[in-house]
């Protein structure tokens, strides 16, 4: 089935590539201060270039809330089923124990449902929620001018540094979560490939 279009495999590339840059260049900064260059990515590098693949997550971010909204890749993201909360639970317990006992996939992929629920729900928060409040808390950081002073009683600044260190956690960790996830598949690299041929190869 194709089902990776063109723009959503770039948007993928460039995306899985700036995280990475602001892992690295996060990490960097978080542990190292203007005096010590020896930790992973000197200082000053690691503001460059985070600043840099800050910037190119945002224009790709629009790029892809853009092609969401104008292709039918949107509905992927969208839940309306009134049994969605049972599904998550028979998903999650598929994770948990099925798949270990060889049972098949309760939700297979179809043209018509790309993602399971537990996926749908993880996406859906990563995407729609943890990366547009790591977006707002960068541009405050960026600009510490139009950050809110004091929110009672404890600095804006730290505050909003204090948000944009959790979601870049979370995101770090929801990283690692899918590229595992993505191991299983029909074979270890069947996931990975449909990513770059585009069809997605049936279990």
């Amino acid at each position: 089935m194709y089902l990776y279009p063109k723009w959503i495999r770039v948007w993928h590339l460039i995306n899985a590539a700036m995280f990475l840059i602001l892992i690295v260049t996060g990490i960097s900064m978080q542990y190292t201060d203007k005096e010590n260059a020896s930790y992973v990515v000197g200082f000053a590098k690691a503001v460059k270039w985070h600043n840099f693949a800050a910037i190119v997550l945002v224009l790709n971010y629009i790029f892809f809330v853009t092609g969401n909204l104008l292709t039918k890749n949107g509905r992927y993201y969208r839940i309306g089923r009134k049994d969605f909360m049972s599904d998550l639970g028979k998903q999650f317990k598929y994770y948990s124990v099925g798949m270990f006992k060889g049972e098949k996939h309760p939700f297979p992929v179809t043209e018509e449902r790309k993602f399971n629920p537990l996926q749908k729900l993880t996406y859906i928060l990563a995407m729609y929620v943890a990366v547009p409040l790591l977006i707002i808390s960068g541009i405050g950081l960026l600009l510490p001018e139009i950050t809110i002073k004091t929110f009672f009683g404890v600095s804006g600044l730290i505050l909003t540094d204090i948000l944009h260190i959790t979601m870049g956690f979370f995101l770090s960790i929801f990283m690692i979560i899918h590229i595992y996830t993505c191991t299983l598949g029909a074979k270890p690299t069947s996931l990975f490939w449909g990513m770059i041929s585009g069809y997605h190869r049936e279990e």
